[in-house]
C-alpha cells in the first residue's frame, strides 16, 4: 500500500473520477481539484506528496497554477496534456514540472512516472560532500547552496541534477546517463528535460548565465561540471 497523498488537479469531472477510482484501488490517497484556485488552497491546507496537473483550465490556468505551487512548495509536478510539442513541454518544466505525460496515456505509463517522481534520486548517496569557490559553496549533506553569501534555493530535482553532475566532476556525462541518474530508469530521450534544468541551475549558481563556467555543454554528449579539483572535499 501506497501512504502518499496525490493531488488531482483537472477541469474534467470524469477524468478526476477515474483518477481517484484507479489510484485509490492501489493505494494512493488521491485529492480533488477542479480548478487552480482551488487546487492552492488544497495544497495549502492538505500538503500532498505529488500533483498531477492539467494543463487546459479556466480561470488560472496551468501554467499558471504550476507557477503558483512552485513559488510555496517544492512537491513533485507532473503535467498531464494533450499538447505534445516539444515547445509545450519546455514551457511546462520551465514553469517548475518535473515531468509531462501526453494525453492519452496509459495507467502504467502513468504510475511509472509517479513513482520516478517521489522516490528519491540515488544521487543523495554522494562522494562529494560541499564544494567551495570564490563564490559558489554546495553543502550536499545539508542540501545547501549560497552564491556570494546569500542561500540559493533549488527544486530536488536540480539538486539531484547537480550532486550527481559533482560526482562524476570534470568528466562529461551523458545525457541518457544523466537523465537515468535523476528521473530513473525509464528515462533516456527527453534532452529538452536537461535543457530547461542546466538553464535554470546556470541562473542560480553561474556569475554569468551565457557564459557558463562551471555547468559546460559537452556538444552532442551531454554536460560536465567543471571543478578545480582542490576544491571537493569527498566522503
Amino acid at each position: 500500500m501506497n501512504a502518499a497523498t496525490i493531488l488531482v488537479i483537472d477541469d474534467e469531472p470524469q477524468l478526476r473520477r477515474a483518477m481517484k477510482a484507479t489510484l485509490s484501488s492501489i493505494g494512493y490517497t488521491v485529492v480533488e481539484a477542479k480548478s487552480g484556485e482551488e487546487a492552492l488552497a488544497e495544497i495549502d491546507e492538505l500538503r500532498p506528496d505529488l500533483v498531477l496537473l492539467d494543463l487546459n483550465m479556466p480561470g488560472l490556468g496551468g501554467l499558471e497554477t504550476c507557477l503558483a505551487i512552485r513559488e510555496r512548495s517544492d512537491i513533485p509536478i507532473i503535467i498531464l496534456s494533450v499538447r505534445n510539442t516539444e515547445p509545450d513541454k519546455v514551457q511546462a518544466l520551465d514553469a517548475g514540472a518535473d515531468d509531462y505525460v501526453t494525453k492519452p496515456f496509459g495507467i502504467q505509463e502513468l504510475l511509472a512516472r509517479i513513482r520516478a517522481a517521489m522516490r528519491r534520486s540515488p544521487t543523495a548517496a554522494s562522494d562529494v560532500r560541499f564544494i567551495k569557490t570564490d563564490h559558489l559553496e554546495i553543502d550536499f549533506v545539508q542540501r545547501q547552496v549560497t552564491v556570494n553569501g546569500n542561500p540559493v534555493r533549488l527544486t530536488p530535482k536540480e539538486f539531484d541534477l547537480l550532486q550527481f553532475l559533482a560526482n562524476n566532476a570534470n568528466r562529461p556525462v551523458p545525457h541518457r546517463k544523466l537523465l537515468q541518474a535523476v528521473w530513473g530508469p525509464d528515462y533516456g530521450d527527453e534532452v529538452e528535460y536537461l535543457r530547461v534544468f542546466i538553464n535554470s541551475l546556470r541562473k542560480k549558481i553561474e556569475p554569468a548565465p551565457s557564459k557558463p563556467q562551471y555547468l559546460v555543454t559537452e556538444p552532442w554528449v551531454g554536460y560536465r561540471l567543471v571543478l578545480p579539483q582542490t576544491i571537493t572535499a569527498k566522503s
